[in-house]
């Protein structure tokens, strides 16, 4: 892509990103986010009726004394966006490819971001992560994001999600609101060790974080069509092989496996109670994230 065609693709993300980070999703934004954080504000001491859990055992062991932490309630919000690009997001087969949608998905939350006059960062990850952009306010801001959303390509393939969960909770200290995109395709619900690390980074952050997924897949992700022979590859480990589509057992074990995976993940989330729309490629974002924005 040159200089002038990626301006072009900014300037056109920005036009339909912005008018709808402005006229639809001010409200609700403000209204589901905009003060959840709880930031300190000094200490005093304990007095019956404080939460323990409240207690600074640092103050209280060098005073003698139960004291505990205030916490007030934080006005401004900082929102992260941990954005996958892994090689699975190179894929579309009917309106648009994953990575496009995910990109206005993403400059949209930043955009709402602010028009609130909050701060935004990203962190893209593949099966590593590949760059943080740390949050801040503004248009240029913004505007440097969505450069990177449209022409960032990383230096792998694969797909770690606790890895960027757990980067995330490390570099970000207060609390924050994220917001991971992902097409979620990654085979950490086969192998239990995975999926207790996943579950680990899942629950620490939204114990730290107010986390909310945003899934966005192809339909054909989730099935095959019957077409007969098809030569296919592996967008994150490369591995190419011929499918026969025709064969009624090799689509229903497709569909089946795209099930699994599913509902593994939606098992994840009712335990750690994070909040996630599921959006495909055809399909109206806008109305996905009023949802996801209209959440308890």
């Amino acid at each position: 892509m040159t200089s002038e065609e990626l301006l072009n693709k900014v300037r056109k993300i920005e036009i339909k990103t912005r008018g709808l980070s402005r006229n639809i999703f001010a409200g609700e934004y403000h209204s589901q986010f905009k003060g959840r954080g709880m930031a300190f504000s000094e200490v005093r001491e304990y007095m019956p009726g404080d939460d323990v859990r409240s207690i600074d055992w640092n103050v209280t062991a060098r005073l003698n004394k139960p004291y505990v932490k205030i916490f007030e309630e934080e006005r401004e919000l900082t929102v992260m966006l941990l954005v996958d690009v892994s090689g699975s997001r190179n894929f579309g087969t009917i309106s648009q490819m994953k990575r496009d949608m995910m990109a206005e998905v993403a400059a949209t939350l930043a955009f709402s971001t602010i028009e609130n006059n909050d701060k935004v960062g990203v962190i893209f990850f593949s099966d590593h992560i590949e760059k943080f952009i740390p949050a801040k306010k503004g248009k240029t801001h913004v505007l440097h994001i969505i450069r990177e959303l449209l022409s960032f390509e990383p230096q792998t393939t694969g797909t770690d999600i606790a890895g960027a969960l757990q980067y995330f909770t490390n570099a970000q200290k207060r609390r924050a609101t994220a917001f991971l995109i992902s097409d979620c395709i990654s085979d950490w619900w086969r192998n239990r060790e995975a999926a207790k690390n996943m579950e680990k980074a899942v629950m620490i952050t939204a114990n730290r974080h107010d986390i909310n997924l945003i899934q966005i897949y192809d339909r054909r992700d989730a099935e095959l069509p019957n077409i007969g022979l098809l030569k296919v590859k592996d967008a994150e480990t490369g591995k190419r092989l011929w499918v026969d589509t025709a064969v009624k057992s090799v689509r229903d074990n497709y569909a089946a496996e795209w099930r699994k995976q599913q509902e593994s993940l939606e098992t994840l989330l009712t335990k750690t109670g994070t909040n996630a729309v599921v959006i495909r490629t055809d399909e109206d974002y806008v109305k996905a994230l009023k949802n996801l924005f209209r959440k308890p």
